[in-house]
């Protein structure tokens, strides 16, 4: 069984995956959504969950800088509670402050990636640093 990573942002949705062992985060995809059409992505997330045999979810909870919930976090949050409705499945956060950040300076400092392919990774990106992070802080 493994653990699902998931990077939310407004327009798309970064993924990644755990080993089966639960030790390392690989990036899968980033899914397009859309908040304002009510078009989250469910049936690849449905997908992916089946395909990899998905048991623990983690969503990075991108918390304001002073460690309040803002209105990415909120949507982030509500993002959880309808992944907990539909899959039924044990959703955890994790702390993503500073993540996308941390994922574009990877990027850059690779060189290679112009912005137009950072754009497209970036949050599958972030997506392994948050489940990485999670799996890294939860070893036995």
């Amino acid at each position: 069984m493994r653990t699902m990573g998931l990077d939310v942002g407004s327009k798309t949705v970064g993924v990644a995956i755990s080993d089966p062992f639960g030790w390392t985060a690989q990036g899968i995809e980033t899914i397009k959504i859309n908040e304002n059409q009510k078009e989250f992505g469910m049936d690849r997330v449905k997908e992916l969950i089946s395909e990899y045999e998905v048991s623990k979810i983690i969503v990075g909870l991108p918390k304001n800088m002073n460690n309040s919930i803002g209105p990415r976090a909120q949507a982030s949050i509500c993002y959880a509670d309808l992944l907990r409705e539909l899959f039924q499945l044990p959703v955890f956060f994790q702390d993503e402050r500073l993540t996308t950040v941390q994922a574009e300076r990877m990027l850059i400092e690779e060189g290679n990636a112009s912005r137009a392919k950072r754009k497209k990774v970036i949050d599958k990106v972030a997506a392994v640093m948050i489940l990485q992070n999670y799996l890294d802080s939860n070893q036995n």
